[in-house]
């Protein structure tokens, strides 16, 4: 019985451990993130250092942008969105290959679904003068994405 409690106690102590440096390791993660907040689930905090996901944009700074009529390209999506996360290493370098100014804002860390009616995720949306003018709602093909970029964007 005693070998059992010792035992016990060792295993307690290792996951103790993993704990505590885990802890670390996200806190370091986290400082000076692009969200602007210091709690962040841990799907947000995996994705921090993905360049993939680079170009984040907080609901205040994506409201400024829209409602001053700026042309703005919004890529709404979950980090636990298993579409997205297929979505998002194709969609973003294309973006950046077409020279568009895609924003994207995690829906997981800011839940603004209703605000842009957004139903699902992934969604691309085109905003021009404050109004919704195109969208892309569920995965979609490369091709699809670029003739979205096209049509909204680059004409």
């Amino acid at each position: 019985m005693k070998k059992i409690l010792i035992f016990g106690g060792i295993i307690v102590l290792i996951f103790a451990a993993i704990a505590i440096v885990t802890n670390m390791q996200n806190a370091s993660k986290v400082e000076d993130n692009p969200y602007g907040k210091e709690d962040l689930r841990q799907s947000t905090i995996d994705l921090l250092d993905n360049p993939n996901y680079a170009n984040q944009v907080t609901p205040d700074e994506l409201d400024e942008r829209i409602a001053s009529g700026e042309p703005t390209t919004v890529y709404f999506f979950s980090p636990e969105c298993e579409h997205c996360l297929r979505t998002t290493p194709m969609l973003a370098p294309l973006a950046e290959d077409m020279d568009v100014d895609m924003v994207q804002l995690n829906l997981i860390e800011f839940n603004e679904w209703a605000k842009y009616n957004i139903q699902s995720t992934p969604t691309l949306v085109h905003f021009e003068d404050g109004q919704a003018v195109d969208g892309i709602v569920g995965a979609a093909s490369e091709s699809d994405y670029e003739d979205f970029f096209n049509r909204n964007v680059l004409n």
